[in-house]
């Protein structure tokens, strides 16, 4: 399974330290990882590994996308991820 993160929002001054922009996609497969910033990685590989591998959080419905946020203090980028095999 595919899991798709698409920038969403961006708080704080409104621009990523890494460039990514608002509408940015990554698809992260079983196989390989999408060109992204390492904190950014480093905060979505937890809850991508979870949703690839057919698990869930308490608080999502079992097809309901979530979001996650890299740790940026000052212009944090907002992730929604999506367990689709098609880009949205």
């Amino acid at each position: 399974m595919n899991i798709i993160a698409e920038i969403v929002e961006i708080r704080g001054e409104g621009h990523c330290s890494a460039g990514h922009k608002i509408g940015n996609k990554f698809i992260f497969t079983e196989k390989s990882f999408p060109p992204l910033c390492p904190w950014a990685l480093g905060a979505l590989m937890m809850p991508v590994m979870v949703l690839m591998h057919g698990g869930k959080f308490s608080w999502m419905n079992r097809l309901e996308d979530t979001y996650w946020c890299c740790p940026d203090p000052n212009n944090t980028v907002v992730f929604r991820l999506s367990t689709s095999n098609i880009i949205k």
